[in-house]
């Protein structure tokens, strides 16, 4: 295997990928890296040299710190060089040359028998309390709403109010849609009272991201460049929620270009432990669901964003396979790993949810139609989940005593471990920089966050590598494939960086509680499955939830203030 140390050749070729001048320059820069001991440094002449090509005009600080992250960038080249990849192997993209089909319509499913009931089947009664109400998982709801017990014009007022009753705490919301969530409501009352339920959704209030598109409202990706934009064709997620009954309370924050949890309004906070950022992206989501302000919502997920801020704030998510939910309508960041997902109070909500949002729709061609059974009707009995080995031995880890009691086989697994996993991060840095190249070329580098030194750097990197970044991303694919071969899902593992290129869907929720100093808050379980194995997944997720009852903890919202947010 060759040295992973640029050669002249290697710096003859990185010059013109990256456009950098004259034959004296390549010379020199080649004579340079002879002459060291390590890879050679890209040097900010290096990157003025290479502005031209790039399109780009820097100042000399800008151009300071792309040299350090570009040295980082070749650190990273120089990994992926490691990786034999032959001729037989394309990279993890896919070209379709045809048009979009029409779309199909899309009939909402409705619940199977004991679908709407609780764990144990039975009907729910309406709590004493409007804290409690809001709290109530959306099963629940459902129940109450179909029973006619509690109506959605009623729900939907307790949740507005509670909604503008915490944001100055939590900075959760970016617009309230009052109007159109009270417009929604009474007609779901008026339909449920004619006897036309339209299933478990209809009258449930719910939270957007504010990437997803909604006519007559702002859609500002959390970013103070795009505060004022209106995207005025509907998001396939929010038509099919509009067609299930659901009533939309609000669009809620997201890190700047769904960036952690910061945006243009300020930092979106975790309900138990205000002092704290709620993670993100999918900030304003989970922290307004922990928090008992909405019924559920919307997330999604790039590379973190939906199973990080369900982890801080103590909430259960989905981030369903890789085109089982159509992202038309929605910000793009990633067209090779971007996913949205339901965020709710439990693992029967976000399967309730998934059942009316999953499907292709002929406009987001990655989208796709697979079979999603719920409730499962195969047995616990016979599913197979996996688990990493550790340090600890099978019977004193306490989810595997779980799993164990609830009848499911467990099997070990060892997860792909060798590919050079971080270097594949180029494959979102690349997109991304694409997909707002336009606002790179302007020289935007205020209101979007901490984006404008990736954007820049995305510039720089030469489509080979992207490309052999993709190849290498098809054997992880081919690994992950094995892997699953002898499971139907898994529990735990390191796997955020690796689930995300490969499409695999995760299902996370609360564990448990950490005790702090003077507060306590939640960490998480993961459960992964296998492609288009929602159903299998979900249903192990929620025998686990009901046996550890974990999800049933909340918030202490008696803390939950603008002064104590504020340090005051």
């Amino acid at each position: 295997m060759r040295s992973t140390r640029p050669t002249r050749r290697d710096l003859f070729a990185a010059a013109a990928a990256l456009g950098i001048g004259s034959s004296t320059f390549h010379r020199a820069v080649a004579a340079e890296a002879d002459a060291a001991a390590d890879p050679v440094a890209v040097t900010p002449e290096m990157i003025k040299n290479a502005e031209w090509v790039a399109g780009v005009e820097l100042t000399e600080d800008q151009r300071k710190q792309l040299a350090r992250a570009m040295t980082r960038v070749l650190a990273d080249f120089a990994a992926l060089h490691k990786v034999e990849v032959g001729n037989n192997i394309p990279p993890a993209i896919h070209f379709l040359p045809a048009a979009p089909a029409p779309a199909l319509a899309k009939a909402v499913p409705q619940p199977l028998p004991g679908a709407l009931a609780g764990p144990a089947g039975k009907n729910v009664d309406k709590p004493g309390t409007e804290e409690d109400l809001a709290f109530l998982p959306l099963h629940s709801l459902a129940q109450l709403l179909r029973s006619k017990k509690v109506t959605s014009t009623e729900l939907t007022n307790l949740y507005l109010a509670r909604l503008k009753q915490y944001d100055p705490a939590l900075k959760c919301v970016v617009t309230f849609t009052d109007e159109l969530a009270l417009k929604q409501a009474a007609e779901a009352d008026k339909e449920i009272a004619a006897g036309k339920y339209r299933g478990p959704l209809h009258g449930i209030p719910w939270v957007a991201k504010d990437l997803i598109g909604y006519p007559g409202y702002k859609t500002t990706w959390g970013a103070g460049h795009y505060k004022d934009q209106m995207i005025e064709e509907k998001a396939t997620v929010a038509a099919r929620l509009d067609a299930s009954g659901a009533v939309l309370a609000a669009k809620v924050t997201l890190g700047a270009l769904a960036m952690g949890d910061g945006w243009f309004g300020g930092m979106t906070r975790n309900p138990w432990n205000v002092k704290q950022g709620s993670s993100g992206s999918s900030a304003g989501t989970a922290a307004s669901v922990s928090a008992g302000l909405i019924g559920f919502g919307i997330g999604s997920e790039t590379l973190g964003s939906i199973v990080s801020p369900c982890t801080r704030c103590g909430v259960t998510g989905l981030r369903p396979t890789f085109g089982r939910v159509s992202r038309h309508g929605c910000m793009a960041l990633s067209w090779s790993m971007d996913k949205l997902g339901p965020i709710a109070r439990s693992v029967q909500d976000c399967a309730l949810v998934f059942q009316a949002i999953h499907g292709a729709d002929g406009k987001d061609l990655a989208a796709t139609d697979h079979p999603f059974e719920w409730p499962l009707r195969k047995s616990l009995k016979d599913l197979r989940v996996g688990y990493v080995e550790g340090k600890a031995g099978l019977d004193e880890r306490a989810e595997l005593k779980v799993l164990k009691e609830l009848g499911v086989t467990l099997v070990p697994i060892t997860l792909p471990n060798k590919l050079p996993l971080g270097a594949l991060q180029v494959i979102l840095t690349v997109e991304a920089s694409a997909a707002f190249d336009d606002i790179t070329r302007e020289g935007v580098s205020e209101g979007i966050g901490t984006w404008p030194d990736t954007f820049r750097r995305g510039r720089f990197v030469p489509a080979v590598e992207y490309l052999r970044a993709q190849r290498v991303r098809t054997l992880l694919m081919q690994e992950m494939a094995k892997v699953m071969e002898g499971v139907d899902l898994y529990v735990g593992g390191n796997d955020l960086l690796i689930t995300n290129l490969t499409g695999h869907p995760t299902v996370v929720m609360p564990n448990g509680l950490r005790k702090g100093k003077a507060i306590e808050t939640p960490f998480a379980i993961t459960f992964t499955g296998r492609l288009w194995g929602e159903s299998e997944l979900l249903a192990v997720a929620m025998a686990y939830q009901e046996a550890t009852g974990h999800h049933l903890k909340r918030p202490d919202m008696s803390k939950v203030t603008k002064e104590i947010a504020d340090g005051k």
